[in-house]
């Protein structure tokens, strides 16, 4: 049985890609590369007809951890809405931050909204806030003792 070596990226489909790339680079991700795929194989990986679509690559500041996010220029991607945060499957992806108040006025410029409340939880400030497509993102921020 072959074990999985590694999650390589979490794909999130955008309606706007420069606009998405903006709000994860407020949160120090970098650009690591940037293509548009299309074509037969493509389709047939996806499951859909006439696939062509802008990606954009950003990588974490550590290296780990990398966000795929996917511009689909045809056919169009299909509004989801803001769905909420306890619906079934995934649903948000989680930013370990230095510091709460500073990533959310970096991130305010780019449409982040706070979902509920900034709070602290044992030895951590956390939040959600809305980014890119309504996707959720939390931060996370270590306070130190509890």
């Amino acid at each position: 049985m072959t074990a999985s070596v590694r999650m390589d990226n979490v794909a999130v489909v955008v309606d706007d890609l420069e606009m998405a790339k903006a709000f994860f680079g407020a949160l120090g991700l970098e650009l690591e590369g940037e293509a548009t795929v299309e074509g037969n194989v493509v389709d047939r990986v996806v499951g859909l007809d006439g696939v062509r679509s802008a990606i954009a690559m950003m990588r974490t500041p550590d290296g780990h951890g990398r966000i795929e996010l996917t511009e689909y220029l045809s056919p169009p991607a299909v509004d989801g809405g803001s769905t909420p945060v306890n619906v079934l499957g995934g649903h948000r992806v989680m930013f370990a931050v230095d510091d709460i108040d500073v990533a959310l006025d970096r991130l305010r410029p780019h449409g982040a909204e706070l979902i509920g409340d900034v709070v602290r939880y044992g030895n951590h400030q956390l939040c959600y806030v809305r980014g890119p497509a309504g996707i959720a993102v939390a931060l996370a921020a270590a306070t130190g003792g509890e």
